[in-house]
């Protein structure tokens, strides 16, 4: 499958490049990143960043089953974040770097997969989310993106470690309009 690049009013997603591999590792040395990231290698290292930009982002689009855009606010813009559509799974996965949260990208960029998602894949039906118990964060832009709470249970996503922690879980149905839904444990 070719890479799709999504626009939105503020951002642009587009298949992440080598070309992010420093602003990545940057972003992702916070610890919580480390806490709350299953697959991350931790500590994230620049060789993990050019791994996962020059052959599993590849790689994922090539097969269609990991479609990874990284987020940006224009089309030569460095990386802010990450979002993937898992399709063998039916989930999204996503983070954000700390100097871009609070401003609704990583709501909005959610909703635009999900938007592109069930336009151009009729058999998608749902989409799953996921994250540790406890990921407020996760959790605002899950909800804010219309996704629907359905329980605490262990993660689907093996941790690095072999560990299921606890996880929140949500879906976003086809029928679904958008709008928030109540419910959540926040």
């Amino acid at each position: 499958m070719e890479p799709v690049v999504i626009r939105t009013e503020r951002l642009v997603l587009t298949m992440p490049t080598l070309a992010d591999a420093e602003s990545s590792t940057r972003l992702l040395q916070e610890p919580v990143m480390g806490t709350m990231l299953a697959t991350l290698p931790w500590p994230y290292t620049l060789a993990d960043a050019q791994t996962y930009l020059g052959e599993v982002a590849p790689a994922g689009w090539e097969s269609g089953e990991g479609l990874s855009w990284a987020i940006r606010e224009r089309d030569d813009g460095p990386q802010l974040g990450n979002i993937a559509w898992r399709p063998s799974r039916g989930d999204v996965g996503f983070w954000m770097g700390a100097p871009s949260r609070g401003r609704g990208y990583m709501s909005e960029a959610l909703r635009a997969v999900v938007s592109w998602v069930f336009t151009t894949s009729p058999e998608v039906d749902r989409i799953g989310w996921e994250a540790v118990a406890g990921n407020v964060a996760s959790a605002r832009v899950a909800r804010a993106a219309g996704f629907r709470y359905t329980g605490v249970r262990p993660v689907e996503v093996e941790f690095r470690d072999g560990t299921r922690p606890m996880g929140w879980h949500g879906v976003r149905l086809r029928a679904d309009d958008g709008s928030p839904h109540p419910g959540w444990p926040l």
